[in-house]
C-alpha cells in the first residue's frame, strides 16, 4: 500500500502540472482510488489493469438536486497488476502503478471537463483510449523514476494512430 499511495500522490502533481490546475481546481473529494481489498464485488472485474465507476455524490445533509455531482471510483485491480508484473519481470511496482494512475486521472480528467463522455459508445471508447495513453505518455516520460523505461515500452501499442492499426 505505501507504494501504491507514493503512486497516487505523484499522479496527482504529475496530471494537475499537466492540466495546469491549481489545488483549489483539483478533483479532490471527486475520485478515490482503491485498491482489490477495498472494492465491492461488481467492482472487480477480469482483464483490465483498472477501472472508473462513477456514482452520483452529494454533500451530507444536502437534498438539493443541484448538488449531486458525478464521483468517480479507480478500481485498481490488483490481480491483474500482479499477474503482468509476474509475467514481466522487468516491470516494477511502483512505475507501472504511476502510469496506471496517471491514466486514469487523465479519463477523470477528461470527464470532468467534458472533454469526453463517460457513456460513449464502444469505437469512442477505443478511440480515447488512445487518446489517453498518448497524453499518459506525454506525463510519464519526463519523470525520473527506475523503472519508468519499460512500463514506458510495455504500453508503446497503445501509442499507435487508430487509423494506423485498421490498415494492417
Amino acid at each position: 500500500m505505501p507504494l501504491i499511495n507514493q503512486a497516487v500522490t505523484l499522479s496527482e502533481e504529475l496530471v494537475s502540472n499537466h492540466y495546469k490546475m491549481s489545488a483549489s481546481q483539483w478533483l479532490h473529494r471527486r475520485y478515490d482510488v482503491k485498491t482489490l481489498a477495498e472494492l465491492n464485488p461488481h467492482e472487480i472485474v477480469d482483464g483490465p489493469f483498472a477501472q472508473i465507476i462513477r456514482y452520483e455524490g452529494q454533500r451530507k445533509g444536502s437534498e438539493l438536486g443541484s448538488e449531486v455531482y458525478d464521483f468517480y471510483k479507480v478500481c485498481l485491480q490488483d490481480h491483474a497488476i500482479l499477474n503482468a508484473l509476474q509475467s514481466n519481470t522487468d516491470l516494477a511496482l511502483l512505475p507501472f502503478a504511476l502510469y496506471i494512475i496517471c491514466h486514469e486521472l487523465v479519463h477523470i480528467v477528461r470527464f470532468s471537463k467534458f472533454l469526453q463522455s463517460f457513456d460513449a459508445t464502444a469505437a469512442e471508447k477505443l478511440a480515447e483510449e488512445h487518446r489517453v495513453h498518448a497524453i499518459t505518455h506525454q506525463i510519464v516520460t519526463p519523470v525520473r523514476m527506475d523503472g519508468i523505461e519499460p512500463v514506458i515500452a510495455y504500453y508503446e501499442r497503445w501509442r499507435t494512430p487508430l487509423e494506423d492499426l485498421n490498415a494492417h
